[in-house]
């Protein structure tokens, strides 16, 4: 996808999946709560490495899901997570030749895409996800809790 197509694309509406069932050896579903800090960050890119390692994708394929994951949890951190003590829930769910990736926060502003001049250090993230994902999206937040859920998809292209 080119980068100008990914500017264009907004998010999808949030699409109901069946969960395939997988060997016990790769859990089809993954989920932390961390605290809102930029400090969680690398942990969280850990999760994703240690959960997709074992199918043995393409580096190009596990790249783009650690560094799309990692946008969606930095933006969570920076904007939707006004509290201290505000935590963040990111969830992996492999479902079939699938990865979906849903990192929920405690604030019900919703993001949007921006349109960043060369010069700007900041506001490229869901562009970024848009170019290295199939698709991305916004869902609210679990019955009971506040906020909203980010989401992407990645085909998992290239498994044995």
């Amino acid at each position: 996808m080119t980068a100008s197509r990914a500017h264009r694309r907004g998010p999808s509406p949030s699409p109901q999946h069946d969960a395939v069932v997988l060997p016990r050896t790769h859990p089809s579903l993954v989920r932390t709560t961390v605290p809102a800090h930029p400090s969680r960050a690398a942990g969280v890119r850990d999760m994703v490495v240690e959960h997709l390692t074992p199918l043995r994708l393409p580096s190009e394929c596990l790249d783009n899901a650690v560094l799309a994951t990692d946008e969606l949890f930095v933006n969570a951190v920076r904007h939707g997570s006004p509290g201290p003590r505000d935590t963040i829930t990111v969830t992996l769910e492999h479902l079939g030749r699938e990865l979906r990736v849903t990192v929920a926060d405690r604030s019900s502003a919703l993001p949007r895409a921006r349109d960043t001049g060369g010069a700007e250090e900041s506001g490229r993230g869901l562009a970024i996800v848009a170019a290295l994902t199939d698709d991305w999206g916004i869902a609210p937040a679990d019955p009971g809790t506040t906020g909203k859920k980010v989401w992407f998809t990645l085909a998992l292209r290239g498994m044995p």
